[in-house]
């Protein structure tokens, strides 16, 4: 019994799925347009794109849950520099070293991910699977299994 369906060819995908999957990478950028620079907000808006794409095709559900995946690790970082920066401001704390150290390397991850994304938005837009370190076998094995 076949539990997996075939990952289809990019030629066989339509339109419509290419920019359904091309969308969930974009959902990173949702605060940004709303004029709210918070992690927490691209990271709920990629968890609702998921939620509304999980019974779409599978290649949709692919990218959308690889995206909403990728998306969690960021948007902790974030959330975490944030929450360093308002102590900073807010209640006197000291801006040290350790607090540099970690925005260059929460900058660095960011510019990454950001380009990562917009890769793997480009690639599901032309109907091609990109996975992302870690999460994209989990990924492939979420969307591609058998419903029925």
């Amino acid at each position: 019994m076949n539990t997996h369906h075939d990952i289809p060819n990019p030629e066989d995908i339509s339109i419509e799925d290419r920019e359904d999957a091309m969308s969930g990478y974009l959902m990173m950028f949702a605060s940004i347009g709303a004029g709210i620079p918070l992690p927490v907000i691209n990271l709920i808006a990629g968890i609702i794109y998921f939620y509304i794409s999980r019974n779409k095709s599978p290649f949709v559900r692919f990218h959308a849950t690889q995206a909403v995946l990728s998306q969690l690790p960021t948007s902790l970082l974030n959330a975490g520099l944030i929450f360093w920066l308002i102590r900073i401001f807010f209640f006197d704390y000291e801006l040290n070293d350790y607090f540099k150290i970690y925005a260059v390397i929460v900058g660095f991850l960011n510019i990454s991910y950001f380009g990562f994304s917009i890769w793997a938005a480009v690639q599901a837009r032309k109907g091609r699977m990109y996975y992302f370190l870690f999460i994209g076998k989990f990924s492939l094995g979420y969307a591609f299994k058998n419903r029925g």
